[in-house]
């Protein structure tokens, strides 16, 4: 296993392609990740996630993928410290959460930014107030009410919402958005937040290509600018495959696979999606045409 980052700040890891991992940018420190043979049972007759060890060095990005209930969703929620798990341990920045006294863990929490694929957002709430939220874990209490009685920084919500092409939706009621604009809405309340670390559950599920590939643009460059983590679940298989330096295959709690796009053949993801050893993705070149070109590139999503 590489060697894990220290929290003193940025370091130039080298990820899993050959690239060096960004440093930190705009004063927020990159947070690196470990899970340790982790499970998680959430009493169903079989684990979440069954004794999963991996490390995700600070400022990397990084896909998951992997059939529904494959643990995706657990996986980002140990990560975000979310969720403890049954066995196993968690480091966050060299830190267990879950050793930390409360305020240690309010404070580590605030570090991390967890978008749900459901995104909470009240649907009385102006978009406004939703956005600036990004902000709530650093803010007082006073410094909450006053902003959701008059937002502080509407300009700044607006910026966050252009970066979504939303920027027309900033004072809108949230029960007035598509199910598509409410979850652009919360990732530009992630846009807002000070995270060294993004941890994003399926954000495109609700977005037609154009805005999925926009979307993905928008969190890749953001976390590349501020050198913050990124880890995100997909079910789109050929834009994990594209974007995305490292893909982490899951299905039943395990990992099946962790490496570079360039590495992961047809056979691969015939494995992780249905389960056999050979065969190849509809849409998806022969394996001897993988081994020339090097990568797949799936006609489909899953």
């Amino acid at each position: 296993m590489p060697a894990f980052s220290s929290r003193s700040g940025a370091v130039a890891a080298a990820r899993p392609d050959g690239a060096q991992a960004v440093t930190a940018g705009a004063g927020i420190a990159p947070i690196p990740l470990r899970l340790e043979r982790v499970s998680v049972s959430l009493g169903g007759p079989r684990c979440a996630l069954c004794d999963v060890s991996l490390e995700i060095r600070a400022g990397e990005q990084v896909a998951l993928i992997g059939p529904s209930g494959a643990g995706k969703t657990t996986a980002l929620s140990v990560l975000a410290a979310a969720l403890r798990p049954s066995e196993g341990r968690v480091l966050i920045d060299g830190d267990d959460p879950w050793r930390l006294s409360v305020p240690a863990l309010r404070a580590l929490r605030a570090r991390l930014f967890l978008a749900p694929q459901v995104p909470p957002l009240p649907p009385r709430q102006r978009v406004v107030t939703s956005v600036l939220a990004g902000r709530l874990p650093r803010w007082s209490l006073a410094q909450a009410v006053r902003s959701l009685l008059a937002p502080s920084d509407a300009a700044a919500a607006r910026d966050a919402l252009a970066r979504f092409s939303l920027q027309d939706k900033l004072w809108s009621r949230v029960d007035r958005l598509s199910g598509g604009e409410r979850q652009r809405v919360s990732l530009a309340r992630a846009l807002m937040s000070q995270a060294g670390v993004f941890l994003i559950d399926e954000p495109l599920s609700a977005l037609d290509p154009t805005l999925s590939l926009h979307t993905l643009e928008v969190l890749s460059q953001t976390a590349h600018e501020r050198g913050a983590t990124l880890v995100c679940s997909l079910h789109q298989v050929d834009l994990a495959l594209e974007r995305f330096p490292r893909v982490i295959g899951l299905r039943d709690g395990n990992v099946v696979f962790d490496r570079p796009p360039s590495r992961i053949t047809g056979e691969d993801i015939a494995r992780l999606y249905f389960n056999r050893d050979a065969g190849t993705v509809p849409g998806a070149p022969p394996s001897s045409d993988i081994e020339a070109a090097g990568a797949i590139r799936p006609g489909r999503c899953f």
